[in-house]
């Protein structure tokens, strides 16, 4: 299982940090994406992180915005991500696959799994 937690309300040009806590499989067999939605829109993958190698992805829209990091100490996951923007506002979500490159965007889920409850975040102009 997967719980995502940190959304809120945020001015533009501002940070927020999301995390992914993991429970119930071995943390680091695994690989994390976060994803969003913004209401009207296909749900896309921002950042993913291979917890065995450290290697991480983003997407070109987050890239230089966004960090993805991980604590294996505390099974979580962590999504830093700075100088907001109003097309950042969505619900954000983690979930868990072996590889990050098993990402397909025609696949059920991505082909993700463990899909965690999803956190707003809402950034206003």
């Amino acid at each position: 299982q997967l719980q995502a937690f940190g959304g809120g309300l945020v001015q533009a040009g501002g940070s927020l940090r999301l995390s992914c806590q993991a429970s119930g499989f071995t943390f680091e067999d695994n690989a994390i994406g976060w994803f969003r939605q913004a209401p009207g829109k296909e749900r896309e993958r921002v950042s993913c992180i291979s917890l065995r190698s450290g290697s991480t992805l983003h997407a070109d829209s987050v890239k230089g915005r966004f960090t993805i990091t991980s604590d294996s100490a505390k099974s979580t996951v962590y999504l830093q991500m700075n100088s907001l923007k109003p097309e950042d506002t969505a619900t954000y979500y983690c979930a868990a696959a072996v590889r990050c490159t098993d990402y397909d965007v025609g696949a059920p889920d991505f082909g993700f799994r463990s899909w965690g409850q999803g956190t707003l975040v809402t950034v206003s102009s």
